[in-house]
């Protein structure tokens, strides 16, 4: 085959994927927090890609009407709101404003989140607070009002962005880990639970992802080079495949998953290294 033509049929490929994607979640209504930067703003947009209205949320507004900006762009409506997802009034407010413009909510994204990398023992404990909070209380919160919704739809998809450290644990990050691996027991417990409403709650769990968050965290490109060697693939994920994942899990290709965590995060860290 001449080249041209693997060119051309490449071409058609890439516009049917594209054409298929928009069309997984054509005009559904979703809520994403932490929404302003990296990962959550990635969902968004491949959100909007795949043909959904976001509604964006986080604590900062002016990366939230930037997401907001993206996302229309695609030909999709978006809310930028501002909430603190530790705070029952604000998000109980963020989820009336998206009924009121939309009429419903499709899908819910957990994906504020909060860290940083200190020993336990030294760990303020207005920090412990402040992860728990954010990284678990807030999945429960926004899950609670949202399901005040879906759970009268008789439908809804719900997805909490966890992390590999809720499986593994993590040097430095314990409070993390800990609130991480609530989120997951949480998904589970949901998932069973909200089935007979005809709601799915499923969690996508990054490994190590090039975010600001992350690169915050990892102070010197020396931490990053070593978090990289430490993933069998050899690299950091990006934003958007973990979005992908996400996607997935809100499609009706995945109506008969629930409960369930999804690993995106370049292969399993194994103690028997080779080098």
């Amino acid at each position: 085959m001449d080249r041209a033509r693997e060119s051309r049929i490449d071409r058609a490929s890439a516009g049917c994927y594209h054409a298929a994607s928009f069309r997984m979640l054509r005009d559904q209504v979703a809520i994403v927090t932490g929404a302003g930067q990296g990962i959550g703003r990635a969902i968004a947009v491949e959100l909007a890609r795949a043909g959904a209205h976001v509604v964006v949320s986080g604590r900062r507004l002016e990366p939230l009407e930037a997401a907001a900006g993206e996302v229309r762009a695609f030909g999709r409506r978006s809310l930028a709101l501002s909430c603190d997802v530790r705070d029952a009034a604000q998000v109980d407010r963020v989820v009336a404003e998206t009924m009121r413009e939309f009429g419903r909510v499709d899908l819910l994204v957990n994906n504020a989140g909060y860290r940083i990398r200190a020993p336990l023992d030294q760990l303020p404990r207005s920090e412990w607070d402040a992860m728990v909070g954010t990284n678990l209380t807030g999945v429960f919160l926004c899950c609670q009002a949202v399901g005040r919704v879906m759970i009268p739809q008789r439908a809804g998809k719900i997805v909490n962005i966890t992390s590999v450290a809720g499986r593994t644990g993590s040097r430095g990050m314990a409070a993390y880990a800990a609130a991480k691996a609530g989120v997951t027991a949480l998904t589970q417990s949901l998932g069973a639970e909200w089935a007979k409403y005809g709601i799915t709650v499923n969690a996508v769990a990054p490994g190590p992802t090039e975010t600001e968050g992350v690169l915050e965290v990892w102070k010197t490109p020396a931490m990053i080079a070593q978090a990289a060697r430490e993933v069998p693939l050899q690299r950091l994920g990006r934003p958007e495949e973990v979005a992908w994942a996400v996607i997935f899990l809100a499609s009706d290709r995945a109506d008969f998953i629930t409960g369930e965590t999804l690993y995106v995060s370049g292969g399993p860290r194994v103690s028997n290294r080779e080098d």
